[in-house]
């Protein structure tokens, strides 16, 4: 099992290029940064976990120019979205940005992805139907592998429609950069079975997660594929001690990401000494 790290990647955090070394040297596989251009100060829609939202939601950094800088910092290093709001950038120019980062990067770039939660800030950002999002991220993911493929790529959607077009550079995998699913609700899951490359969901929100998983892989054998080819990332916020790593290991969980923890996010100073901690389990992993 690989450990990732995910950070909120605001200005008060560690650099990209240093937190990309640090991870990398200690042995970490990957790192993951998540996104939100905006929130809107209305507030209407709710903060998932209740209570008011933290703080460095309103701060976080662009995560593809952030991965980009520790891209340009490591060799080995993968570089996670985690997650993007891929709809709530315009299509050709995110595929563009995405396609840039891959190939820079020599193909070391994962596209975790959702719908999000905060129905203001997505309003703000695009036209595509609040109440039919899981379908337009489908049509999104699949219109970006027809352009990091195709040679000629052409899209025709229920919400996304367009003709065939010059588009350059294509990936560095047939399909682009593997595209897993961020989340929870029986929809949600349910298109990340049928159609996306992993599925990341959040330990603390499974109540049986060995039964979870087993529901999972046996839904996406249902839409007849290969659970083997669909990876599970576990984003981890219980406490995180070894026995819990390895428990998640036995489970055939493919990745593990680890961060400071929401009460820690305006705590910077502890990053570091996080990432030596968890640096001596990586062995055991």
């Amino acid at each position: 099992m690989h450990l990732g790290f995910s950070s909120m990647n605001t200005a008060d955090d560690p650099a990209p290029d240093i937190l990309a070394r640090s991870l990398e040297s200690a042995g970490f596989e990957s790192l993951w940064y998540g996104e939100h251009s905006h929130i809107p100060t209305s507030r209407r829609s709710p903060y998932p976990p209740g209570g008011e939202m933290p703080s460095p939601y309103r701060k976080m950094m662009d995560p593809y120019v952030s991965l980009m800088a520790a891209a340009a910092a490591t060799s080995e290093l993968k570089l996670g979205t985690g997650i993007a709001l891929l709809m709530e950038r315009e299509l050709f120019s995110q595929t563009k940005t995405i396609a840039t980062l891959d190939r820079l990067s020599n193909g070391r770039v994962i596209i975790g992805c959702g719908v999000g939660w905060n129905q203001e800030e997505f309003e703000n950002c695009t036209r595509l139907p609040w109440g039919r999002r899981y379908l337009a991220l489908k049509e999104t993911v699949l219109a970006q592998r027809a352009l990091l493929t195709d040679t000629e790529p052409a899209f025709h959607g229920e919400l996304i429609d367009f003709e065939s077009v010059w588009f350059d550079p294509k990936a560095t995998r047939p399909g682009g950069p593997p595209v897993t699913l961020g989340a929870m609700g029986p929809l949600g899951v349910k298109h990340a079975a049928r159609w996306a490359d992993g599925w990341m969901p959040v330990d603390v929100a499974l109540p049986d997660i060995e039964k979870d998983l087993a529901n999972f892989r046996q839904m996406v054998r249902d839409f007849g594929r290969d659970p083997e080819e669909v990876e599970i990332t576990l984003v981890v916020m219980a406490p995180v001690t070894a026995d819990l790593l390895k428990s998640y290991r036995d489970m055939g969980i493919h990745r593990c990401n680890i961060g400071v923890g929401m009460e820690n996010w305006e705590k910077p100073e502890i990053v570091m000494p996080m990432i030596e901690e968890f640096a001596m389990l990586i062995p055991e992993l």
